[in-house]
């Protein structure tokens, strides 16, 4: 028996029953495991252990992921379920939970019908994680003081990653920063995500350090993208920035919002500034006609499309989840021109070297999709497309219905929050993959399972409402339907003349 296994059979069962019966009998364990599992979500992978591992291949997942910070999902799910807070109820059915959980039956038919089947069985592995992550968080997010947790620990991850990329960029000299992820793209992902978070969380009605702390956020999160070189990134961190302060702030003219946006603006003038010309070499480096040519054998984002059109159009099903690197390796890179180096089952490693004369190649294997509508048809078929994307208009549609109202409670502004944060999740995504890599994956299941909170919160105030005006209204009629009598008596009781 080798150490993983005697690891998998001993220490995780043991950490799980740990964790559940700490976050059931205390309620601050249950918040520290929860800010804990915000914060360290965005370097979770270098936080986990892989079960039958293939590092070697080239797809989204590529193992039986466990990490530390699934004891304390699990921990906090279970303890909300089995104490809630006082006042609240144990269970409920969270907004867009069906839908999620089709698109993973979905996915399991897909495992099913496709060959090879471990690379789908380990991508439904991560699945389940995330939706384990999502009730968690939909469980614990309940009022106000726990949207506080989950923003001041997004904003620490945020100003912790701004301080590690000024160490990279100025200590070691590296050009486009990774971050502790390990990628500029899914760096500038994560920043767009959280981003529009504290916007709303600096115009909502949260204490004055809590305010501090996401200021603090904003500005290492924009030094931090620009330095990440994104031309996707940086565009969607404007959009999704502009788009909240739109929403969050009220159109009066204050000596403190001149103030607060003159400050904002010089600060980001001044980023900009002093990084324009790295910036201006990266976009100048392809042009968006040239990126999206599917004539060319080069490997841009029309490749991408190129090879989705082709599985689509030969298999209305997909490939199979999590098989794309395989199949286009081993059948529709070559048959379209790019001869990459096949995979030899699922045991046996292939080789990494590209051989000569393959100048059009990046890697020996290919590379998931950066697109991920191109990925999802390709692995999932058109059906799997529909699916998803009625997974992500639910999520608009749950996200979108805090716009309306200019309301500063917490518990209403950070719902605009978590919208612009899936909007820059989703404009990101049409140039990227990195919505499945784990890190980007946890940390946005953590923001729609609180969406789901407030959206369940926000629809039964309205109940609440609503019975409220009836009740009233039903004394109303009561009221008169007393009085009348008495009147009319009193009418016909004076005699005619």
């Amino acid at each position: 028996m080798d150490t993983k296994t005697l690891f998998g059979i001993t220490v995780v069962p043991l950490a799980i029953v740990c964790a559940i019966i700490a976050a059931t009998a205390s309620r601050r364990v249950r918040d520290l495991f929860f800010f804990f599992l915000v914060l360290f979500a965005i370097n979770i992978q270098h936080m986990d252990v892989n079960f039958m591992s293939r590092e070697w291949y080239r797809g989204t997942t590529r193992g039986f992921e466990f990490s530390c910070l699934d004891p304390l999902a699990i921990g906090v799910f279970f303890g909300c379920l089995f104490r809630p807070q006082p006042g609240q109820r144990r269970l409920y059915w969270p907004g867009s939970l069906g839908l999620m959980l089709l698109f993973f039956l979905y996915g399991c038919f897909s495992v099913v019908i496709s060959d090879p089947q471990l690379w789908g069985v380990f991508e439904l592995s991560k699945m389940l994680r995330g939706l384990i992550v999502f009730m968690a968080a939909a469980l614990y997010v309940r009022s106000e003081r726990e949207l506080r947790v989950l923003v001041v620990a997004l904003a620490c991850a945020v100003c912790w990653q701004g301080l590690y990329v000024l160490n990279q960029r100025y200590h070691y000299g590296i050009h486009r920063v990774t971050g502790v992820i390990g990628d500029p793209n899914s760096l500038s992902m994560y920043l767009c995500m959280a981003a529009p978070v504290f916007v709303a969380a600096i115009t909502s009605k949260f204490p004055t350090y809590v305010k501090a702390i996401c200021s603090l956020a904003i500005l290492f999160g924009g030094v931090a993208i620009v330095m990440t070189i994104s031309r996707t990134g940086v565009m969607t961190m404007g959009i999704v920035l502009l788009g909240a302060a739109l929403a969050c702030v009220k159109f009066e003219i204050t000596p403190k919002k001149i103030a607060i946006s003159l400050l904002v603006l010089l600060v980001a003038g001044g980023i900009v500034g002093k990084s324009w010309h790295t910036l201006e070499e990266r976009f100048k480096e392809s042009s968006l006609g040239k990126e999206y040519n599917t004539n060319t054998k080069e490997q841009g984002r029309g490749y991408y499309i190129l090879l989705a059109r082709t599985i689509a159009a030969d298999r209305w099903l997909g490939v199979g989840l999590n098989n794309w690197s395989y199949l286009v390796s081993n059948q529709y890179g070559p048959a379209l021109g790019w001869h990459f180096v096949p995979y030899i089952g699922t045991e046996r490693w292939p080789s990494d070297k590209v051989p000569p004369g393959r100048d059009n190649l990046d890697a020996a294997q290919a590379a998931p999709a950066h697109n991920l509508g191109a990925l999802t048809v390709g692995e999932l078929g058109i059906p799997g497309l529909i699916l998803f994307a009625l997974v992500w208009m639910r999520w608009f549609q749950m996200g979108a219905s805090f716009l309306w109202k200019r309301i500063s409670d917490p518990t209403h502004r950070m719902g605009v929050g978590f919208f612009f944060a899936s909007c820059g999740i989703f404009l990101q995504s049409l140039t990227e993959w990195v919505y499945r890599q784990t890190p980007i994956y946890f940390s946005f299941h953590i923001l729609l399972g609180a969406l789901a909170s407030l959206y369940y919160i926000k629809r039964h105030r309205l109940q609440t409402d609503a019975g409220e005006e009836e009740e009233d209204q039903d004394e109303v009629e009561e009221d008169y339907a007393e009085e009348v009598p008495v009147y009319e008596t009193a009418r016909t009781s004076v005699p005619s003349r």
